[in-house]
């Protein structure tokens, strides 16, 4: 067990759900997290936080969305930590080098987007360049509002999934 999953643990409930909040942004999907440890290990707060994502309504879903910056940007929500920011910024590395056409592409996607949809595009960003998030926008621009609010909660998913193994080094 990393340490800081064992100091989390020892953590009172509103303690701890501050401590995790910047891996979802969520604060019901905070708040169940601290209330179903401690965790034992890893894969138990992994499994855990898929569980309870999953349970939550798309109100708290969209909380979460919220604390994202749009692709391409740097400027952060305020609902977002300073961890939370930074965690965004390393997610979207590859955009920061683009092609100024491809950031372009991207800023005019995510208006599109919004003015489709009434929120950010979300997208887990690690590892993918510019040009595969912008196809991916692109794609998903296609659906329709439930299909994409489904497949933007489950880029939710992997991003606090990437943040919370990030979290848990320290």
């Amino acid at each position: 067990m990393s340490d800081v999953l064992a100091n989390w643990n020892a953590a009172p409930l509103k303690a701890a759900a501050k401590q995790i909040l910047p891996c979802c942004g969520s604060r019901a999907w905070a708040r169940e997290m601290a209330n179903r440890g401690p965790f034992p290990d890893e894969a138990a707060l992994m499994a855990a936080s898929d569980a309870v994502w999953r349970s939550l309504n798309e109100s708290d879903w969209l909380e979460a969305f919220h604390c994202h910056p749009r692709i391409g940007e740097s400027s952060v929500p305020d609902c977002s930590a300073r961890q939370s920011a930074a965690w965004a910024r390393q997610e979207q590395k590859e955009v920061a080098d683009a092609a100024d056409a491809v950031k372009i592409a991207l800023a005019k996607g995510n208006r599109d987007y919004e003015g489709k949809f009434g929120r950010i595009f979300i997208v887990c960003a690690t590892g993918k360049s510019a040009a595969e998030l912008l196809q991916i926008l692109r794609r998903r621009l296609q659906n329709d509002e439930r299909t994409e609010l489904h497949e933007a909660a489950e880029q939710q998913r992997q991003i606090t999934q990437v943040r919370l193994k990030k979290w848990l080094q320290g």
